[in-house]
């Protein structure tokens, strides 16, 4: 098969395209997948700069992301069959290898059917996003329908799924941009509320909407400033959500006098921690999601796809910033 083989840290050079061995199925409860999409991320970009999580295990393939055609199953697996069209998240930091690849092999239970709605190479670019966006407004926050709630990065690959999932709630959404162009995107995914953080500031924005009062939940994806000047949007016992590291010079006076709640997403520790149940969880989350798409309640922008063998140039363009919605591979 082909692959994209990551071959050392550093620029998107190392990102070299190969001829491996086609995998096989090893476990009874395992699952050959002849993948059509990968998605990419920016964890993608960053194991690639910095090294992945088992940095002894290299070289290594990159991409969490996939999606395809069964082509076989272990003998213990029921609930799938060759030909079945599915969607994952799994692998692609260094331990299972990942998904920039013609096949591949997953665990049955951590594997969910494709929303039909979506084609190959959009359902590849959804798995982290729509994970990542679901437990840190549902798990972590706990959102409810009478909440207003603030998305940080709305236009972005969780923002824009972020922004969805919040108004299935039937909870306010506001949501900060950096354009115009990326207002109107909001705007159509459902956004109440839209700030331009480059012409206004945020927090005031917020409590001009609010009444004084803060949101009830801030879902944070850009991190660093933007993380502490949150603190002071959210309402007295609100909570924040970040899927950054905080800044461990942070000043957390505000955070304390408002008596905040906070949490971290991360989901990707299911995997590198071996957690199964968390694990059957996120693929739980992938068929409600699934089912959102092919109702029409959930769409997935996909601003562009490379070939397989262009991977170094679709981390060159994510790199860049300024996208909106996600990219991914179109494999085979």
């Amino acid at each position: 098969m082909k692959a994209i083989v990551m071959t050392a840290t550093g620029g998107p050079e190392v990102l070299q395209l190969q001829t491996l061995p086609k995998p096989t199925i090893r476990q009874p409860g395992e699952v050959l997948i002849q993948l059509k999409g990968a998605g990419i991320n920016p964890v993608d970009t960053k194991l690639r700069t910095r090294g992945t999580f088992y940095p002894d295990r290299s070289p290594t393939i990159l991409g969490c992301d996939g999606a395809g055609i069964v082509d076989a199953v272990g003998e213990e697996v029921k609930n799938f069959k060759k030909g079945d069209e599915v969607y994952f998240c799994f692998g692609g930091i260094g331990g299972p290898e990942g998904n920039y690849r013609e096949y591949a092999v997953v665990d049955h239970r951590f594997i969910a059917k494709k929303p039909k709605k979506l084609s190959f190479v959009e359902a590849s670019a959804a798995p982290l996003v729509l994970i990542t966006a679901w437990e840190a407004l549902h798990d972590r926050a706990q959102i409810q329908p009478e909440h207003r709630v603030l998305i940080h990065g709305g236009a972005g690959g969780v923002g824009h799924v972020a922004i969805q999932l919040a108004k299935q709630t039937g909870a306010q959404v506001c949501t900060t941009v950096s354009s115009e162009e990326k207002g109107e995107f909001a705007r159509s995914l459902g956004a109440d509320h839209v700030i331009n953080y480059r012409e206004t500031d945020f927090v005031e924005a917020i409590m001009e909407w609010t009444d004084s009062k803060g949101v009830d939940v801030a879902f944070d994806t850009v991190g660093g400033e933007t993380f502490a000047k949150s603190c002071g949007a959210v309402a007295m016992y609100g909570d924040l959500v970040t899927i950054l590291q905080p800044d461990a010079n942070m000043n957390w006076s505000t955070a304390r006098a408002r008596n905040l709640r906070f949490s971290l997403e991360l989901m990707l520790t299911p995997m590198h921690q071996g957690l199964i149940s968390a694990l059957e969880h996120q693929t739980d989350i992938l068929h409600c999601c699934a089912e959102l798409f092919d109702s029409e309640r959930l769409r997935l922008h996909l601003q562009q796809t490379f070939p397989l063998a262009e991977a170094a140039a679709a981390h060159r363009l994510l790199e860049q910033g300024g996208m909106m919605g996600k990219l991914a591979l179109e494999v085979g």
